[in-house]
Formats: structure tokens, sequence, C-alpha cells
């Protein structure tokens, strides 16, 4: 689709395709990008929130996340896809028992989504866990508030069993962790930590109080009570297991497959591909890969019956292992992994699975620099890809590697390519990246005039996009085209000069001008 002047027209629904596509390829800031550009279109388009909700929070910015989630709820207060991500982001900042309130309240809604069970189990493990006594959460139901009284019961039974059994000290050093394994997991806190319990041996300071009344010793000491929670959390988060335990908790996970019925494995399943993804994004890579090898052996185990896409969650966990070793820099093994999801979706004839191994083979090989193996793996994709976006990312790939290999008219071919499906789909920015590899891959072959019009041309989408930083790289490639063009005439002995960039450049309109005025001379020249 285009207007009047002949430029692609960008619409809401082609933006939240591009950014759902991005963030789907892990391109979360390019398609916060999109995300922004379609809430200009449609200010307040709940299900666009949450998506760039959903990106904040793979981002790490959880403040964003929580903001835009909110903002779908005050559009649309019984929204269960806006308390689900409202749930999602409290647990990752760490505010567990607000988050349980809000799994709980989408439950309610929606009790066919167990999503929201799911989330309630994981909010309620974290409080045991880490927080400790939850007692003083203010919920606004009876059946919120029945969980989190139970354990308030039960810390208030185990505090009393301490207070008459109070260990010695010897006792109590058994139970500290070690000054590494503290280190490692509070990171730049321990720091802070080690400052703390300093200050507990100035006996002075313990006793003096603040300007508020509050004693300096209680201060400290809920700092390092905090800092022992927290530790206690990332520990939960980033455990440091050993191999011997791994197997264990293996077997003991075994054997309550065993017992479970399938809804129940169903469930299983989907919250551990959920945590081994979200370690990912978060990037504990080491952490999601273990967790993906322990449920990738547990589904190995389990017959079609108990498991009907049983082959299908194979292939994905060994794509789910083969990232998470692509981002620990184990090339070799990461492409090992996505081989075994092409078998797997060979054997299986699963068309899906067959496209995203091609897809992660082709960037492992681009990775490490081989990129004719890359461009196999691209090409036998091609005829996969499901829309012509994913066509016009696969040529331009296809025709980097060519321009890598030195091979300028295969990587001018692709670029074309790449440059036609951005267009079939609309797509500025795919259409300015297919616009600067001709343009380079003409340089590469010595055609400098063309490529001087072709970087033309990708400065005036670069405006479109708008990218300051696209900008300046075409218009020094612009000047750097031009003065070898210069010197080139030169040599040849025409002579000649080139004007400035400021004065050769022209819009699209200007174009569409001059080939009418020549279209309108030959056809004066015809009928004189």
């Amino acid at each position: 689709m285009a207007d009047g002047s002949g430029l692609p027209v960008v619409t809401f629904g082609n933006l939240m395709s591009e950014g759902t596509t991005l963030s789907r390829r892990g391109q979360h800031d390019k398609a916060l990008g999109c995300f922004n550009d379609a809430l200009k279109l449609r200010a307040g388009d709940k299900h666009c929130l949450i998506t760039r909700s959903k990106c904040f929070l793979k981002l790490g910015d959880t403040e964003n996340s929580l903001k835009d989630a909110e903002a779908s709820l005050q559009i649309d207060k019984t929204f269960s896809e806006g308390l689900y991500q409202k749930a999602e982001t409290l647990y990752t900042m760490g505010d567990f028992e607000f988050a349980l309130v809000f799994y709980h309240r989408g439950r309610r809604l929606r009790p066919d989504l167990h999503k929201f069970q799911l989330g309630i189990n994981k909010a309620e493990e974290a409080i045991v866990n880490c927080i400790g006594n939850p007692s003083s959460v203010k919920l606004e139901s009876k059946e919120e508030l029945c969980f989190v009284s139970r354990q308030a019961e039960l810390q208030n039974k185990k505090d009393n069993q301490n207070q008459q059994n109070k260990p010695t000290k010897d006792q109590k050093q058994t139970k500290k962790k070690s000054p590494k394994t503290e280190q490692q997991l509070l990171g730049a806190l321990y720091a802070d930590k080690a400052f703390l319990e300093k200050l507990l041996k100035d006996e002075d300071l313990m006793q003096s109080s603040t300007r508020q009344g509050t004693k300096v010793m209680d201060l400290v000491l809920g700092g390092i009570s905090y800092l022992n929670h927290r530790r206690d959390f990332w520990q939960q988060q980033k455990p440091m297991y050993a191999r011997v335990y791994e197997r264990k908790v293996l077997r003991q996970e075994q054997m309550r497959d065993k017992k479970e019925k399938p809804s129940d494995i169903s469930k299983s399943i989907a919250k551990n591909m959920e945590d081994i993804e979200l370690l990912l994004a978060r990037g504990s890579a080491e952490e999601s890969c273990r967790k993906a090898e322990r449920l990738l052996k547990r589904i190995q185990a389990w017959s079609e019956n108990e498991v009907p896409n049983k082959h299908e969650l194979i292939g994905n966990l060994h794509s789910c292992i083969g990232n998470a070793q692509m981002a620990m820099g184990q090339t070799e093994a990461a492409l090992l992994s996505h081989k075994m999801d092409l078998d797997c979706a060979r054997q299986n004839a699963l068309t899906d699975g067959m496209s995203r191994a091609l897809d992660h083979i082709g960037h492992v090989y681009a990775r490490i620099g081989k990129f004719q193996q890359a461009i196999n793996a691209w090409e036998e994709k091609i005829p996969l890809a499901q829309s012509s976006l994913e066509k016009a990312w696969l040529f331009h790939e296809i025709g980097q590697c060519y321009l890598e290999l030195g091979k300028a008219e295969a990587a001018q071919d692709n670029g074309q390519k790449s440059l036609q499906s951005a267009e079939e789909e609309g797509d500025v920015e795919w259409q300015l990246h297919a616009t600067v590899l001709v343009a380079q891959a003409q340089v590469k072959l010595k055609d400098y005039p063309s490529a001087i019009m072709t970087f033309e041309r990708a400065l005036e989408k670069a405006k479109l996009v708008p990218s300051e930083a696209a900008q300046r790289g075409i218009i020094a490639a612009l000047d750097n085209v031009s003065k070898i063009f210069i010197a080139q005439l030169n040599r040849s002995g025409k002579g000649g000069t080139l004007p400035s960039h400021e004065d050769r450049l022209f819009s699209s309109k200007n174009i569409s001008t001059t080939k009418n005025a020549k279209k309108k001379q030959g056809n004066q020249d015809k009928n004189p």
C-alpha cells in the first residue's frame, strides 16, 4: 500500500507484526521502536501496551514494563493479559506477595488459563523460600489471604521452636554460607553486607539513635536481614548445583512424573519451558542450559501417549540448549544442538521446527565466519518462510554473506530480492537495510555512479525511519564513493568534479519528476 507520493504507508498492523517478529528473534530494542510507533498511530491500544510491556521486561526495564501493564488495566480492569503481565513484572521485581495478588485475580477472571495457577504456585514457593514471614501482606480477599496466613502460622511455630532451642555459636557457623558463596550470590552487594557487619562491632555506634529515634542497631540489622533475603532469592534463581545433586533431582522428577496425570505433566512442561526462556532472557544462560537438559531427559523417558507433542518438545529443547550455548560462547556445541533440532524436525515432518533450526544454524555459521555454510542453511529456509518480512531479512543476511565472500554480483542480486520483499511488506526499515546492501555491492563492483544513486535512495529511507545514525553513515559512504569516482575520472583523463552531497541529494519526488521529464522529451522526439 502506498500514498499519493509513492511512499509505502506504515500501518498499525504492520508495525505490530514487525515488532512481534523482531521480539521473537531476540531483537528487543528494534521491536520496542515498532511498538512505540504503533502506539503513536493508535494511542492506548491495550494489546500493544501489553506487547510493549513484555518487550520492556525482556530488556530488564521492569519500571516501564509495570507502567504499560497498569496502563492497559486502566483501560480495561478485566483485561486478563494485563493482570498476568503485571503479576509477571512484579514477580521479576521480587515483589512476590503483590504478584500473588494479581495471579489470584487473573485466575478468578479466567480459570481456564493455566498460566495463572502456575504463577500462583511459583509466587507461593518464592514467598516461602525467600521472604520468610509473609504475615504483613495486605490482601483483598479471603482466597488470597489463606495461603499467606497459613505460612505465617507455620513461621510463628518455627519462631517459637527457635526461641526454645537457640543454636550455639558453633551451630550458627555451620549454617552460615561461606564468603565465596555469598560473594557469588550477592555480587556488588557483598561489599555492602561486609560493611554493615563491620559496623555491628562498633558498640558505641550501635547504642546510638537517629534524630527520628530509631536505633542504629535496628537499621543495620534490618539491612543485613534484607541482604540475606536477597541472597536466598538469588540462590533460588541461580542455584549452584553439583552434578550429583542434578542427578538426584532428575530421579526425583522422574519418580514424580510417573505419578502425575497427563494434564499435570503438560502444566509442568509449560512452566519449565517458560522458566528456561526467562532465564536466558535475564542473562542466566548456564542455568537455562542446565534446566533445559534436565527437562529433555525427562521428556525422552515419557511415551507419546503421555506427551502427544513429544518430538516437537524435544526439538524445541535442543533449540533452547543451542541458544544458551551460543550465549556462553560455545559455538561448536551450539551448532551440534541446532543440528539435532533440525534432524528431529526432518524425521517428524515438523515444518516450523525445520525453519527454526535452519535459521539458528545459519546464524552460528555466520558468527564463526563460515559464510558459505550459512548461505546454504538460509537458502534451504527460504521456501519455509511464512511472510515477505521473513524473506526480506533472509535475503539480506544471504547477501551480506556473499559480500563477505567477495561475490559482489550475488550480494547485489540478494539485496534486490530483499528490497522487493520489504516493499511487498511495506517495511521501510528493511527497505533501508536492503538498499544499503545493494549500494555496498555496487561499490565492490566499481559501479560508482549506480552506488551513488543507490546510497542517495538509502538516505531518503533513513529519513523516513528515522535514524540519525544511519543518515550519518550513509552520508559518509556517499562522500567516500564520490571521491573514488572523481579520482577515477581524473585517471581516465576525462576530468570533472561532482557537486557536494547537499547539492546532489534529491527526494523521491525529484526522481519521479526527472523520469517524467525524460519520458516527455522522448515522446516529443518521436512526434516532432
